[in-house]
């Protein structure tokens, strides 16, 4: 098969909002784009059987009119819809592997609801190999991309703490895809050597981000060397990673966080930054899984 962006559609306006910015995302890419709806009660499809006596009839249905609309407003994108008889979950993780991008529906994050991702899209961010994008209902980029030099740039989350080289390239290509900035976050919490009884100690913050700015530049370097023309704007904060990273996605049109591949066994899958952009984050999330 060529090169796809998968969407995982199950008729909520979540996954079709996903569709929307699968669509925009694989056009940038030249890429097909592919719908797949996955259920373990699909019926083997027999020939000649009218749409009266077809078990499939609704889920061909939600397929074909994503696929129409999408069609409509992309007109030279290629767009193959695909059904299979299989768990939703198992499906998307197996297609995930094949696919260059992944891109699912998630639910409303304010408070309650930011505690019920849904088990499949928080199951296939967590173990897919391959980057994961959740997209909500009505947010700005699944809606309309912004224009160049508009507010609604990238920002990638950079722990700094080992190889990070998969996460920038998605973030650059991802910038440079769209013609917008690309902004690098870190946030550092201060030790506890760093506390004072009136506040911190200025002389030990300083220090601190200095060391975080040097690191942070120098992981950039590579990357600004490939996108000479892009706008690469470093921002570091000495607050918890986790407030850095939803605070900077604020006014953002994706974030995109990094996941580690190989985690200790009892572990979460997702770590601290990923977990808060999942909730929190009113942009769509890209989830890139890295060494």
């Amino acid at each position: 098969m060529d090169p796809v962006v998968t969407v995982g559609l199950d008729g909520s306006a979540e996954s079709l909002a996903a569709a929307r910015w699968g669509a925009d995302e694989a056009q940038r890419r030249r890429l097909t784009l592919r719908l797949l709806h996955a259920w373990p009660l699909l019926a083997p499809d027999p020939p000649h059987v009218s749409s009266a006596f077809d078990q499939n009839y609704w889920a061909k249905k939600l397929v074909h009119t994503a696929r129409a609309e999408i069609q409509a407003t992309h007109p030279g994108l290629t767009v193959i819809g695909e059904l299979v008889a299989e768990d939703a979950q198992d499906a998307l993780l197996r297609v995930a592997a094949e696919s260059e991008l992944t891109v699912l529906g998630s639910r409303g994050l304010e408070f309650v609801e930011s505690y019920f991702l849904g088990a499949i899209s928080t199951a296939v961010v967590g173990r897919a190999e391959r980057p994961v994008v959740l997209v909500r209902a009505g947010t700005r980029e699944a809606a309309q991309p912004p224009p160049p030099g508009s507010a609604g740039g990238v920002v990638v989350a950079l722990k700094l703490g080992g190889p990070c080289d998969d996460l920038l390239a998605f973030a650059f290509e991802a910038a440079a895809a769209r013609g917008v900035p690309l902004r690098a976050v870190h946030g550092e919490s201060l030790p506890l050597h760093a506390h004072t009884p009136w506040g911190a100690d200025h002389e030990v913050t300083r220090e601190i981000e200095r060391e975080a700015r040097t690191r942070l530049n120098l992981a950039l370097q590579r990357w600004r060397v490939e996108y000479p023309h892009l706008d690469v704007v470093e921002s570091v904060t000495l607050e918890s990673p986790a407030r850095a990273v939803t605070r900077a996605a604020e006014d953002a049109g994706v974030l995109v966080v990094g996941r580690r591949r190989n985690r200790p066994p009892l572990a979460p899958r997702l770590g601290p930054v990923a977990q808060a952009a999942l909730h929190h984050a009113r942009c769509p999330v890209a989830v890139v899984p890295h060494d």
